[in-house]
């Protein structure tokens, strides 16, 4: 496949991404910050935020599997994971934290469990489609391209 082909690939791809609500403007945002003499920022902020958020939704899974549940430990780590899914532009794991965190407040044991599942979703959803998009970065590098920028409106 060209060059100019894949870059297309790539816009595409990523205009999915928006649409549908996997990823907001901070993404573009924290693209803006990645620069010649910092080709890889993006990828390691994310891969960053990765590691955090396993760690984070293990937690959260030990949290919910007590006894007694402390809901202002599980309080604290969903508004951990709310703010470093807001700061990559993770947008569906930003929303599915703020319910979660309403049940935290109201301590309802069943909400925060279907919650944890559905944020459990989302970060596998968002991860997934993050590692295809950096694959289709490399392969466009490795092809001899540049990465294309996604412009702010679509």
């Amino acid at each position: 496949m060209e060059v100019g082909q894949m870059q297309r690939r790539l816009l595409e791809y990523t205009k999915s991404l928006f649409m549908e609500g996997v990823l907001d403007n901070q993404y573009l945002q924290l693209q803006q910050l990645q620069d010649e003499s910092n080709p890889d920022f993006v990828a390691e902020v994310v891969s960053l935020f990765f590691a955090d958020s396993e760690r984070l939704l293990n937690d959260l899974t030990r949290a919910l599997d007590q006894p007694t549940i402390d809901f202002k430990m599980v309080d604290s780590h969903v508004h951990q994971l709310k703010g470093s899914s807001s700061s990559i532009g993770a947008e569906r794991i930003k929303n599915a934290c703020v319910a979660f965190r309403n049940f935290c407040e109201e301590q309802n044991i069943e909400g925060c469990m279907s919650c944890l599942q559905q944020v459990k979703q989302e970060y596998c959803l968002v991860k997934n489609k993050l590692e295809t998009l950096f694959r289709m970065e490399q392969q466009i590098v490795a092809a001899g391209g540049s990465i294309p920028m996604m412009e702010l409106s679509f």
